[in-house]
Formats: C-alpha cells, structure tokens, sequence
C-alpha cells in the first residue's frame, strides 16, 4: 500500500487497536470528547468480496448515522460501500445494519460536517480549523472534496456480548490476568 504517512499511520492504528478493541465490545470505554466518538463501519470489498472494517468519527442526527471519508474519494471504505450500501456498524453502544448513501443537500451536508467534526475530539482540528468555531463558507469550502454518508439504521446486529463475538476474549483475559501475575511473581521468588 502506497498510503502518504498520516493515512498510515491511521492505517495500522486502526487495524491493530481500534477495530480489535470494538470487536471486543470495548468500543464504550474509549470513546469521550477528547478521543472522539467513534464507529465502525464493517463494509463488504468491493474488488475483494471480503469484510472490511473501518473507524469513522460519527454524527446521530434525525434518527440516522452520518459519518465522513475523511481522506476523500480515494478512501477504500468509501468505495467499498459505494459498490455495495448495505454496511453493519459497530457503535459504542451497540450493533446495528444500515443502508449508506452519500449526502448531496447542501444545508443537510454542512449540519452533518460540523457535527462529525465536533464529534471528532483531537481529530476534528485535523483540518486546520477549530470545528466549533468556523465560519460555514470556509467549512464548506475546506470539506469540498469529502463525502459526507448518511446510514439508514435499518435493523440490530449480534452484538460483542452475543454469540459470535469477542467480549469473552476481554474477560477471559481479565479472569486470567491475576492468577498469570500471581504465578510470575512467585517464579521469581
């Protein structure tokens, strides 16, 4: 992957730590203002045929999800869920199904940019500009070449907790924690 060196980052970022800990139905316990409300969007390939998951920073406005590709058109995601709409999405507080579909009113589109990226903790100042407090042109102007994705919920997931995910893994691995720091501290003894 030929990726500049911010997509990298989040690149790997993502893949080995946001993604693994939403699987594990942990998703609650990271998010806040400062990090940023965020989601993930589990989309089918659209060369591939494979499940891809992908964090967004997220809006819930009028009764539907809004997230941005925040790396533009060139964003895999995006083109994933432009060949194929239905996506699933892992929320903080749980999983629901939806139907993506790109925003193209304007007023619609600027309420859910402002909201996203005030939404965004740090991430929302990427930009070079503080979301709170920008003036709508320049925000306009600055997120041309976003697209802004409206989510449908259109029914619940299975969840971390239900059969199939991971939230076991997490408290396996708590439940098991003492009794392995219990034993190497006596091995050392």
């Amino acid at each position: 992957m030929a990726y500049q060196p911010e997509r990298r980052v989040f690149h790997y970022l993502n893949r080995y730590f946001m993604v693994p800990v939403f699987r594990l139905g942990l998703g609650a316990l990271i998010v806040n203002p400062f990090s940023g409300y965020i989601m993930v969007v589990k989309t089918i390939g659209n060369k591939t045929g494979k499940e891809r998951y992908t964090p967004a920073n997220y809006a819930l406005q009028n009764g539907n999800i809004y997230c941005l590709a925040g790396f533009g058109q060139a964003a895999h995601w995006y083109r994933n869920l432009k060949a194929n709409p239905r996506v699933e999405l892992m929320m903080p507080g749980g999983n629901l199904s939806g139907l993506a579909e790109e925003v193209t009113d304007p007023d619609e589109r600027l309420h859910a940019i402002r909201q996203i990226l005030k939404n965004g903790g740090f991430a929302g100042f990427f930009f070079g500009f503080n979301p709170f407090t920008v003036p709508d042109k320049m925000l306009v102007e600055r997120c041309a070449n976003l697209p802004v994705i409206r989510i449908r919920p259109a029914g619940l997931r299975s969840g971390p907790a239900d059969p199939g995910g991971w939230l076991w893994v997490a408290w396996v691995g708590l439940s098991i924690l003492p009794l392995l720091m219990r034993w190497l501290g006596k091995k050392r003894t």
